[in-house]
């Protein structure tokens, strides 16, 4: 599954899920640009993947910004050229009872976890129609398909990216483009590990025993976006162990 030639954009790239997803697809081949609102995280990745023989480049912003989505973006096609593989990776997550979470907690959910794919595929959509050729992979979750108590706020948030993904999936059918999305299971991330659950409990109680790795996410991210899969657009690729059958 080469990757040889495409210019890729990871969002929220600098750590976790992002920074596998970016590392495994530059090891196919392709440049990648990595968006982080952390900088530093981004430059590690970047480093990383340039030390191991791949092209990479930090590109920090918010990617929930109109005017720092379009620098982002202007960096990367002056760099390497116009982007033909998009993940939108970046996003945020926290535990609140629903009556506890406020008007403020719910927008900021929302701005970063579905505005953010908006105005990220919104500017860069046009480089892979012109090219006639583009794949954008959308990271969702597991809670916007089984539900998730505490997390009213990010399971819609990403129940609207599944959603979105639907939507570009049947706007842009038949122009070479495909979209689709991941939604990880219990996965061991730092963002996991602030959070409130144990995590050594929480994979003992998986069907497989074990919770996910950020690498399990990134080798399905990355055959959505190579040329094998040229024919799955609108599609869910469940990364979860069995966790959730569907």
């Amino acid at each position: 599954m080469s990757l040889q030639g495409k210019v890729a954009v990871v969002t929220g790239g600098g750590r976790g899920i992002g920074q596998a997803i970016a590392t495994v697809l530059a090891a196919r081949g392709a440049a990648v640009a990595v968006w982080d609102l952390n900088s530093e995280g981004a430059e590690k990745t970047a480093a990383a993947i340039q030390e191991a023989g791949g092209a990479a480049i930090a590109v920090p912003g918010d990617a929930a910004e109109a005017g720092a989505v379009a620098r982002a973006a202007a960096r990367t096609r002056e760099e390497f050229g116009p982007v033909a593989i998009l993940v939108n990776n970046a996003g945020i997550t926290a535990y609140e009872p629903f009556t506890s979470i406020s008007e403020a907690s719910w927008d900021r959910m929302i701005g970063i976890n579905l505005k953010g794919p908006f105005l990220v595929t919104k500017e860069l959509v046009p480089d892979m129609v012109e090219a006639g050729w583009g794949r954008i992979v959308n990271i969702s979750s597991s809670s916007a398909q089984t539900g998730a108590p505490s997390m009213a706020h990010y399971a819609s948030s990403k129940g609207g990216v599944i959603a979105l993904t639907r939507a570009l999936a049947v706007e842009y059918i038949g122009q070479g483009i495909t979209v689709n999305h991941v939604p990880p299971g219990f996965i061991d991330t730092p963002l996991v590990r602030e959070g409130p659950v144990d995590v050594e409990a929480a994979a003992a109680s998986m069907p497989m025993k074990r919770a996910g790795k950020p690498e399990d996410i990134a080798y399905a991210v990355a055959y959505l976006a190579s040329e094998e899969a040229a024919y799955v657009t609108g599609q869910t690729l469940s990364v979860n162990g069995g966790r959730y059958l569907a």
